[in-house]
């Protein structure tokens, strides 16, 4: 997660890491095992405990090509699951979400699949679709035709499960603090070689292309940063002035191509006005959709030179486009503006009936529901939106009937 050049290496290591210490579901596996994971939620109702498995349809494989919907955005879920379960979430925010995002390492080990069998289950039940981040820490070699099929054949499993993935691959690939960062050709291949797989093996998953917001491009200073004279830092020089800076394309060079992608996606945060962060500040006038857009001029500087994401990728390329991850920072132990104003003022934003009539295109948001130590601001920060009652009336009281949830009925898995 963040917002143009605000998360250091350290913190963005730290921040997937726990997301990943949250995906091993210790609290989860205990859940299903008291059944829990078996109370569906739907429409602010929970179904009956009783009702029998056998009672369910059985569940269908959905073509990839369907799971853009042909009005309205998902609306879905980033959850820490360790401090809420799913069906939570979803009896708080009185809908199940489309989606539930979650992370792993790539290749996945045999804990890995575990792990991410326990989430199949608690989305089939309380949910719909996972979005699926995978991280190749080892690097971009990891990535082979073997290693690729054996994900997609997990993939096809999870779809006959009854639940659609959505894999997000590689995120950020622009920034300079992963170990797949700046290196287009590399990626390019890697994404390729995934998408092949995924698109013959599981006829009911999608690949997500997702890179870094730009502003702050080319992110100088983070470990894996392109270097000068070599062939990565060549392919990244875009207008061939022999530099990178902001007048080269922050994320052409990284684009897999039309036949690869599905979706594409771009995580918008409300940090606050300017970096350094730590501050309660409402969100500038139209900060969403001028960072979607390329417009964005402000507190945090002039964003102006990169391209036009929403326009480029969603309109130009014929995809739809996610909003994979976004809320608005609100520190409890920091001064200045409250927390319902600050996230009442960003989920505004998201949710103004201009942005559905502005970008038809725009396909998926889903918020960052966690209350965690952030690096930036040395302390807390609630992202949440369900956890403060009077925050969770508010939302939910502004969630637009353009929004698509997961269906109201779960479904038996094949055999």
């Amino acid at each position: 997660m963040g917002e143009q050049s605000v998360d250091s290496p350290e913190s963005r290591k730290e921040n997937r890491a726990e997301l990943w210490r949250a995906f091993t579901l210790p609290v989860i596996i205990g859940l299903v095992v008291l059944g829990i994971a078996g109370v569906n939620f739907a429409n602010g109702l929970a179904e009956k405990q009783s009702q029998s498995a056998l009672t369910l349809p059985s569940c269908e494989v959905v073509p990839r090509t369907d799971l853009v919907p042909d009005g309205g955005t998902l609306f879905g879920v980033n959850l820490d699951w360790h401090s809420k379960p799913l069906a939570t979430f979803a009896k708080d925010l009185g809908h199940k979400p489309a989606v539930s995002v979650s992370f792993t390492g790539f290749p996945l080990t045999s804990k890995d699949e575990d792990d991410l069998e326990q989430a199949v289950q608690q989305i089939r039940a309380d949910g719909h679709m996972m979005l699926l981040t995978l991280e190749p820490a080892a690097g971009l070699s990891t990535v082979t035709e073997e290693t690729a099929n054996a994900l997609a054949k997990d993939l096809d499993r999870f779809n006959k499960e009854g639940v659609p993935v959505i894999v997000r691959f590689a995120h950020e690939m622009n920034g300079s603090w992963y170990a797949w960062s700046q290196q287009p050709q590399k990626y390019i291949a890697s994404f390729q070689t995934l998408a092949t797989a995924v698109h013959s093996l599981a006829p009911g998953s999608a690949m997500m292309w997702a890179p870094n917001y730009g502003g702050g491009y080319p992110f100088s200073g983070g470990a894996f940063e392109a270097k000068p004279g070599t062939a990565e830092f060549a392919a990244l020089d875009t207008n061939g002035d022999g530099a990178l800076t902001m007048q080269d394309d922050a994320y052409t060079p990284y684009y897999p191509g039309d036949d690869a992608v599905d979706w594409v996606g771009m995580s918008l945060y409300h940090w606050g006005a300017k970096y350094p962060w730590g501050e309660n500040e409402l969100p500038e006038a139209n900060k969403f959709t001028d960072q979607l857009t390329g417009k964005y001029v402000g507190a945090n500087g002039d964003n102006s030179l990169l391209p036009d994401f929403y326009d480029v990728y969603g309109v130009q390329h014929g995809k739809p486009v996610a909003i994979p991850e976004t809320a608005a920072l609100y520190a409890p132990a920091a001064g200045g503006e409250q927390e319902m104003a600050i996230k009442q003022s960003w989920w505004k934003q998201l949710f103004d009936p201009s942005v559905h009539q502005q970008f038809p295109r725009l396909k998926m948001i889903n918020w960052f529901e966690w209350d965690k130590n952030e690096v930036e601001v040395k302390g807390r920060v609630d992202w949440t939106i369900t956890n403060t009652p009077m925050v969770r009336e508010e939302f939910t009281s502004a969630l637009p009937d353009w929004l698509r949830y997961g269906p109201s009925q779960s479904c038996q898995p094949q055999p």
